[in-house]
């Protein structure tokens, strides 16, 4: 299938009432696993690579994203390249030429109107370069500059003001904050499941779980059923990465080849892809896993 777009991928999945998964990219070792991940699940999938990690990246977006989108290319399920967490006007403004089909705004942490007003202009300009475009209402727990409890008075998105937001904005998608958290190393996170469904009563575009990594199985499940489309994921797979890294150096102190630990970091994350897919992706009442 190859590289296509994030709104088509999201699209297909919100018609088939089933969920579109989109996996943190920070290095080669992640696009190759996620991709065959993907592919062993036979399902569709999106490689994100977030602000945050061009910057790792050296600020520089096209290496990595050319690595990503070549990965994709050669791929024998639908891929599609998406840049999340964007604050910056600037990378804002490369992301079409550097391939991505679709970008995440994230003014999230400011004033409301103040949100509105900046995520309305980042929305023209990317559909001007012909992407597809999501923004978050509401406070996602994790995250250095938010409250940091998902569970804090005020911080879950209001239905009444999402669906003015999205009407203000014209984003594609909404990022929504339903009790999920950044940056989980465990999977404890409760989801608000009514308000999901009133969520999507009340939006007409796509809802997106963010802070996925900490939701168990069935939690993410009933998200999708009540109206979560795509569904982001990061830390679950740096979990997976590290512990096959260590145990590699672990068992084996002289190793210096990268080659021998990485191998092994590249099957875990893409095992977990596999098992993730199977949870979001399959159709309601089909088979599913839950040892992810």
């Amino acid at each position: 299938m190859g590289l296509v777009e994030t709104g088509a991928l999201v699209a297909q999945a919100a018609a088939a009432g089933v969920g579109a998964a989109a996996f943190n990219v920070i290095t080669l070792e992640h696009a190759e696993a996620i991709v065959t991940g993907a592919e062993a699940a036979g399902r569709p999938v999106i490689l994100q690579i977030s602000q945050n990690a061009v910057r790792w990246h050296g600020g520089r977006i096209r290496p990595v994203a050319a690595a990503a989108a070549a990965v994709a290319e050669e791929a024998d399920v639908a891929v599609s390249l998406h840049l999340d967490h964007v604050e910056d006007r600037a990378l804002l403004e490369q992301a079409a030429d550097a391939g991505f089909s679709s970008v995440m705004f994230d003014a999230g942490a400011l004033p409301h109107d103040r949100n509105i007003a900046l995520t309305a202009d980042a929305a023209a300009r990317a559909h001007g370069a012909g992407m597809w475009v999501e923004a978050e209402l509401g406070h996602v727990g994790g995250k250095p500059d938010q409250p940091a409890s998902a569970h804090a008075a005020g911080v879950r998105t209001d239905p009444g003001e999402a669906a003015d937001y999205v009407g203000a904005t014209g984003v594609d998608a909404l990022a929504v904050a339903v009790g999920s958290s950044h940056a989980m190393t465990t999977r404890s996170a409760r989801l608000d499941e009514g308000l999901i469904e009133r969520l999507r009563a009340a939006v007409t575009v796509p809802l997106v779980l963010h802070g996925s990594s900490g939701v168990p199985d069935d939690e993410l499940r009933r998200a999708v059923a009540a109206g979560i489309v795509k569904v982001n994921v990061g830390t679950a797979l740096n979990i997976a990465m590290t512990g096959a890294v260590r145990a590699a150096l672990a068992g084996d102190a002289s190793m210096v080849d990268p080659r021998k630990y990485l191998g092994p970091a590249r099957d875990a994350i893409a095992d977990t892809v596999r098992t993730l897919l199977g949870v979001v992706s399959a159709p309601a009442g089909a088979e599913r896993r839950s040892d992810a």
